[in-house]
């Protein structure tokens, strides 16, 4: 008979039968996610679309509300990944623990639910035909973060090995012969479940919202990382958001559109799970072309919609 695998209390901290760092009950979470960096979003989008509150819960940083969605009366969560991926690695591992493991016995249940979960949230263009306020619904993520590193999951298609070598090559024949990082940065990539990229788009086709398709690199940052000089230490790539402009993807129809911190883990670590992820973000700024809009609130409610009308058929 197999022995079940018991989850020691240091790897899975449970207090009053709550995770951690979510401090949710495994009841208080909805089997359809929204993830969004920005705390204060998440009161955001829960005023403009949820007709009724039933948790609410804020714990180090990181603010979770579920709720009854206004237009679709479906219950989802809207749940803070903070930024960057090594945050979010922290919260996607705490909602997969809130679906998959019995808190009493410690042990992983036979049978758990499907889950859908969406990233919402804002990026940067690099193309110079992108007008502020678009959403780029993502085909595609490429990590130029390392935090998938530490999961080894196998390519899903041929695809991400062919794109992982462009933009691999780009990347790396930007650095100067000298640096210490020359040939040392990697990229990982993954995609997004293709029923919830359709939902995305027929949504937005429906809503009149302009959206376009395409491949988004996660960085691992937002100054150097997405090439923006601002401190006195000179850059491992200059202009990368330049060089990644530029990349032939090898994919028909699809180019790199934007750069964000989330994407690439969420698809990645969701995907190799065998749960529904999808990824969609306002454009807020292009460094090409020197744009930047501090005011998206409207932007972002229409990709709430959208987003949660996707949630809703699927």
């Amino acid at each position: 008979m197999k022995r079940e695998f018991h989850f020691k209390t240091s790897d899975i901290p449970i207090v009053g039968g709550r995770v951690y760092h979510l401090d949710l009950k495994p009841d208080e979470l909805a089997n359809n996610i929204l993830i969004v960096g920005d705390p204060e979003r998440v009161s955001f989008i829960a005023k403009e679309h949820f007709s009724r509150i039933e948790i609410d819960r804020s714990h180090r940083g990181l603010r979770t509300i579920t709720g009854i969605a206004r237009d679709t009366s479906q219950r989802v969560s809207i749940v803070t990944s903070g930024m960057g991926t090594p945050s979010l690695e922290i919260v996607l591992n705490e909602i997969i623990a809130l679906n998959e493991i019995d808190f009493h016995t410690r042990t992983r249940k036979s049978v758990y639910d499907m889950l859908t979960v969406i990233r919402l949230g804002t990026s940067g263009s690099i193309q110079p035909d992108t007008e502020l306020g678009t959403l780029i619904i993502t085909e595609y993520a490429v990590g130029l973060d390392n935090t998938g590193f530490f999961y080894d999951c196998p390519y899903s298609e041929k695809n991400m090995e062919i794109l992982e070598g462009k933009i691999r090559d780009a990347v790396d024949g930007s650095i100067p012969v000298n640096s210490r990082f020359k040939g040392k940065i990697y990229p990982y990539a993954s995609r997004a479940h293709q029923d919830v990229t359709r939902a995305l788009e027929r949504e937005a086709k429906t809503l009149g919202v302009n959206f376009k398709r395409g491949i988004t690199v996660t960085n691992s940052g937002f100054f150097a990382n997405q090439g923006r000089t601002l401190s006195r230490v000179p850059l491992t790539v200059s202009e990368i958001d330049g060089v990644l402009s530029i990349v032939d993807t090898g994919i028909e129809g699809l180019r790199i559109e934007n750069m964000e911190m989330e994407a690439s883990f969420l698809l990645y670590f969701m995907g190799a799970l065998g749960y529904r992820a999808g990824v969609v973000c306002v454009v807020i700024d292009n460094r090409r072309e020197d744009r930047f809009i501090a005011q998206y609130e409207r932007h972002t409610s229409d990709a709430s919609k959208a987003a949660l009308r996707a949630l809703a058929t699927l």
